[in-house]
């Protein structure tokens, strides 16, 4: 079982707001990476929330007490959390709601035991760890670094995916960075309804 974990504790100081709380396309951006996750075939999905206490449907909740200290307590807080059966999870990021569920599903079908996505070649979200590296990666895991310590420290272990047709990492940290991303979501929903 492939569980699903989403990193959504920050306060969005650059943006004004806790990032879980963001609008996007109509849709929290929480509740966007909970259905990205669900819809890749992650069960259970656990969201990790610090800044901002949010009721999240389809996800169990998981408060971060030290959330301050960056993504790394997050992390581990959110594996600490997984329940026993699950043999490895998918961690995604709250802030990057152009990444599609193909993505996921990529990863969990490529059979790594560590894995990353890739696109443009260049690494970046989400990532799937086998459950045998859940206490290395969270030894690892401190301020603002998440799983990437423990790939750095362990290249051979490392499977890159490629993710190019399932979407675009580009994040959302900035007010600017919300308009943009909002203007490319609505040039492919146009271009899909034909517009």
């Amino acid at each position: 079982m492939i569980a699903g974990l989403l990193l959504a504790a920050g306060e969005g100081a650059r943006l004004g707001t806790p990032k879980a709380l963001v609008e996007f396309g109509g849709e929290r951006l929480v509740d966007r990476g909970v259905r990205l996750l669900a819809e890749g075939g992650c069960r259970p999905v656990v969201v990790v929330l610090g800044a901002a206490t949010v009721q999240v449907r389809g996800a169990v909740s998981v408060r971060n007490p030290d959330w301050r200290t960056g993504m790394g307590s997050s992390l581990r807080a959110g594996l600490a959390a997984l329940p026993p059966e699950a043999t490895a999870v998918v961690v995604a990021l709250v802030d990057q709601p152009l990444v599609r569920a193909g993505a996921v599903r990529a990863l969990a079908a490529s059979g790594a035991g560590l894995a990353v996505a890739t696109y443009g070649g260049r690494r970046a979200n989400p990532v799937l760890i086998a459950r045998e590296h859940f206490a290395g990666v969270a030894e690892l895991a401190v301020g603002d670094v998440g799983a990437r310590a423990f790939m750095k420290a362990h290249p051979g272990l490392v499977t890159e995916v490629a993710c190019d047709e399932h979407g675009d990492p580009a994040d959302i940290d900035t007010p600017q960075d919300l308009e943009l991303l909002e203007g490319r979501w609505k040039r492919v929903l146009d271009l899909l309804e034909g517009r």
